[in-house]
């Protein structure tokens, strides 16, 4: 697959890019690369070397002219998984992305059953499921990240009523309009599960097909903190509930404060019932206060759900717009077509005339 520059500097559109984010993997990135190549040679394969120090990025140019495998190297100097993503997004166009780990934890021979549904137009974001074949519980030594996953997991499927099994994967097939039309917001390994969240609350179409997954090789080490990454996956639970559902969120802290409120209040009430004076004036004065809280939140959790509806409509319309500007010329094209039969048609009919 040959590669063309754009006006703009940035690359024509490819059938399929393979993006592969890599910091410090020089035992595998050449494995990974060639692997993937031999099992899908048309591809082109675009490599960030997010600010690697081992070498990394010498290695890939290399595997990528020994394997004769199209692409490039990339350089992303800001840490954090998401950031060379979306590097490889904003500089590569493609008719459909595949995202893939570059410590050959995932295999190449799950790619033609994860290519299927995008193909197929009955997906717009395939994850591979490392859960349902028991190959992540096996392989993964460390039982707090697990736990972890399945947290972030279980409260993804219960605000969304969806039934995923692994959303954290970071085997993933995607479509063209879905990398347009998917903002990055957050830096590191967040971005798994920021894309499969939009895609939920956004009504993309996702597919989870099971993969096999393999723990790292001898001489390869996760990147992986568990101190670090469990406060970062709190800090994801906290946002997924504030900013994706915040009549919720902000409506069961209103809840809390008004309970607590009223169960405080019924204490100074019931002293002045009885002794016709307050004595408890801080307990009083801490109801009234929570009381007041109760109704800021609840003020929040309507303004803010209603912007979010506002949004979710303003991102259909947009939707609905881009496919409208696409259909049209389509549409155009046709008529003219159409029109162009029909005179043709009517120039080769015979004319009769009478005398």
């Amino acid at each position: 697959m040959t590669m063309n520059y754009n006006a703009s500097g940035r690359i024509d559109i490819l059938d399929v890019a393979i993006i592969i984010p890599a910091y410090n993997e020089a035992v595998t990135i050449r494995e990974v690369i060639c692997r993937f190549h031999a099992a899908m040679p048309e591809a082109t394969y675009v490599i960030v070397d997010n600010r690697s120090t081992d070498g990394t990025a010498e290695i890939a140019r290399r595997a990528l002219n020994d394997c004769g495998a199209s692409g490039m190297v990339l350089y992303e100097g800001r840490p954090g998984k998401a950031n060379a993503v979306r590097l490889a997004f904003h500089e590569v166009q493609a008719s459909v992305y595949v995202m893939v780990d570059a410590d050959m934890t995932y295999h190449p021979e799950d790619l033609p059953k994860m290519l299927a549904p995008v193909l197929e137009k009955r997906a717009d974001l395939v994850i591979g499921d490392r859960q349902s074949t028991g190959h992540y519980l096996q392989e993964n030594k460390r039982p707090l990240h697990v736990f972890g996953n399945r947290l972030v997991i279980n409260l993804v499927n219960w605000l969304f009523h969806s039934d995923l099994k692994d959303i954290m994967s970071g085997y993933r097939v995607m479509t063209h309009r879905f990398v347009e039309h998917t903002p990055i917001l957050r830096g590191g390994f967040e971005l798994e599960t920021e894309s499969t969240i939009f895609a939920l609350s956004n009504r993309f179409r996702i597919v989870e097909v099971p993969i096999h997954y393999t723990d790292r090789p001898a001489g390869s080490t996760s990147k992986l903190n568990t101190v670090r990454d469990g406060i970062r996956v709190c800090m994801t639970i906290f946002g997924i509930l504030m900013n994706y559902r915040p009549m919720f969120f902000f409506g069961t802290i209103a809840f809390l404060c008004a309970g607590t409120g009223l169960a405080l209040g019924l204490l100074p009430v019931m002293e002045y019932i009885q002794h016709r004076y307050v004595y408890r004036v801080p307990t009083a004065i801490l109801s009234m206060g929570l009381m007041v809280l109760s109704v800021l939140f609840s003020g929040i959790a309507l303004i803010l759900s209603n912007v979010n509806n506002h949004f979710m409509a303003l991102f259909e319309i947009t939707m609905m717009s881009r496919r409208s500007g696409n259909a049209a010329p389509l549409l155009m094209r046709k008529l003219g077509k159409d029109a162009q039969a029909k005179k043709t048609t009517k120039a080769r009919q015979p004319s009769f005339s009478t005398v």
